[in-house]
């Protein structure tokens, strides 16, 4: 039995999921995260991003630098101002 990629290591997305996602339907990136959670984990897809992309571009003749980017979401816990690069004294 062939090993399963796996694409996405912080749900444990394999390659296997990703393409049977695309078969269902997803063309980009933010469509195969609905359907498999891949980029929804601690790297927020920094690390599997762009190996989602390359398999959609694969299967589906669609050029990367087409593909709409994967959608990005504010940090979920609440930040102080400090943490983002800006001295609290600025908003003063």
């Amino acid at each position: 039995m062939p090993k399963k990629l796996t694409i996405c290591r912080c749900k444990e997305i394999t390659e296997e999921e990703i393409v049977s996602a695309i078969s269902q339907g997803a063309r980009s990136i933010s469509a195969i995260k609905r359907r498999t959670s891949a980029g929804m984990g601690l790297c927020q897809g920094k690390s599997c991003g762009r190996l989602v992309a390359r398999i959609i571009s694969e299967k589906t003749g669609v050029p990367i630098g087409e593909l709409e980017p994967m959608t990005c979401r504010p940090p979920i816990r609440p930040l102080p101002v400090r943490v983002l690069g800006v001295k609290d004294d600025e908003y003063e």
